[in-house]
């Protein structure tokens, strides 16, 4: 009888607790529910990949402020599991904390058709838990695996920013026309970086480093264009900032003379016939030149020289992965050969683009990834890896450690996937083959997400 009650009594209270969690987890998929619709369960196709980090920790969790997430949709034989880890531990979450306790829910054996799915949701902070039961911590905060959750302008390395500058940004001098003004002219001094809608984050994260001091901007459909037009804000935080953290490409020459124009403008100089003068002269050797208005204006103002950029050395890693997130291409292709047994050949490439000017800057980069060729043209010069060694064991394991940032991310994250099919020899059966047909379509202009 004293057996009998004592296993009673230590099996009621699990029971109890159980019950409570089962009521819990009720609670929470019904709240769920009301907020993002019916949950709907489907089974997936025969033919099914698995995903690149299934069984793996979450790396790219973000916080948005809409749900986007359609819970557990296509999940197949899936179990889910509760960890705990400290959140400075978790790659690419963006935290500052050092010893913050967080958990995460992951869904193992997740499997997707042709459109990748949720697999894993780093939820929040275990102070935030209204039951100490992870899938109850359902507030107001809703998180996505977007790929550019590894931007984060508190994070951002500066070398980053300069390389990401180097290959994006533009600096200019506006001279208009201006009849209320008595010399008839005004001048404002802009630094620019324009980039697809998608990547609009990174420019959100760039300026967040700065200090805010710059404005972003739709420009038709797909662009939005980072602007710091505050004159004060041009010589006081960003010249600065190049100063320390100074660019290599030749756009350095854009710099150099947008710095003396910035410095005209400082001394008041603009407001006089000789300091505008002095800035069409600069502006003729500043990106594109003078607008044919500005020739017709000053038709006797001689050009200075524009300065000439050499010992272009990298100084630092992450200037060549800010570059690389800029100009740099991931591509697969695939190419007729007769020889081969399903009569194509899979090729991948990593490239990088700049003009003729920058053809030593492309050669430094060959000694310091000990990799890559540089090709050259009447007007560009290319610098282009396609060994596949060299990308196995040199470029691969540089990014994975510097990263890509934005959605050349998610470009890269599919570079790799070939990569692996290949080491696998996937690529020479027509199941592997396929595979890679459906990734290479997905990459680059052919993503549609």
């Amino acid at each position: 009888m004293i057996t009998v009650i004592e296993s009673l009594i230590v099996i009621v209270p699990s029971l109890i607790v159980v019950a409570y969690v089962t009521i819990a987890e009720r609670k929470t998929m019904a709240s769920m529910q009301r907020r993002l619709g019916p949950i709907k369960w489907c089974r997936i196709p025969l033919s099914r990949v698995k995903l690149s980090n299934s069984e793996k920790l979450l790396k790219l969790t973000v916080l948005v402020n809409k749900i986007n997430l359609q819970i557990c949709k296509n999940i197949d034989l899936f179990k889910v599991t509760i960890l705990k880890m400290i959140e400075r531990e978790v790659d690419n979450c963006g935290s500052k904390s050092t010893s913050k306790v967080v958990k995460e829910q992951r869904v193992d054996g997740n499997w997707y058709g042709k459109k990748p799915y949720l697999r894993s949701t780093l939820m929040d902070f275990e102070r935030n838990y209204l039951v100490k039961v992870l899938s109850n911590q359902i507030n107001n905060k809703y998180y996505s695996t977007s790929t550019c959750s590894n931007i984060d302008g508190n994070s951002l390395n500066p070398w980053f920013i300069t390389g990401f500058c180097d290959a994006e940004g533009s600096f200019m001098i506006l001279i208009l026309r201006e009849p209320k003004n008595k010399i008839g002219w005004t001048v404002k001094a802009r630094f620019s970086i324009g980039l697809h809608v998608k990547d609009k984050a990174i420019l959100e994260s760039l300026n967040n480093y700065l200090g805010n001091i710059g404005s972003i901007s739709k420009q038709g459909k797909y662009s939005v264009q980072y602007r710091v037009s505050s004159l004060d804000s041009i010589a006081n935080i960003l010249i600065p900032f190049f100063e320390k953290y100074p660019l290599i490409t030749q756009k350095k020459a854009d710099y150099l003379l947008f710095k003396q124009a910035v410095n005209l403008m400082l001394n008041k100089e603009h407001l006089t016939t000789s300091g505008i003068e002095k800035l069409v002269a600069i502006k003729t050797n500043l990106n594109l030149g003078l607008s044919d208005e500005l020739k017709l204006a000053f038709p006797k103002v001689l050009p200075i020289q524009r300065p000439l950029i050499e010992n272009q050395l990298i100084k630092d890693p992450n200037w060549l992965a800010g570059f690389s997130s800029g100009e740099g291409c991931f591509n697969v292709r695939l190419k007729k050969l007769e020889s081969s047994l399903l009569g194509l050949q899979t090729i991948l490439t990593f490239k990088l683009s700049q003009h003729s000017r920058d053809k030593e800057l492309m050669e430094s980069i060959v000694d310091y990834l000990n990799c890559g060729n540089v090709y050259k043209d009447s007007d560009s010069v290319q610098y282009v890896v396609t060994k596949f060694t060299d990308l196995t064991d040199k470029l691969i394991p540089f990014f994975d450690k510097y990263e890509i940032i934005g959605i050349k991310t998610q470009d890269y994250v599919d570079f790799k996937k070939v990569v692996k099919l290949m080491q696998d020899k996937d690529h020479l059966t027509e199941s592997g083959l396929n595979k890679i047909i459906i990734i290479k379509d997905g990459m680059n202009k052919g993503r549609k997400e």
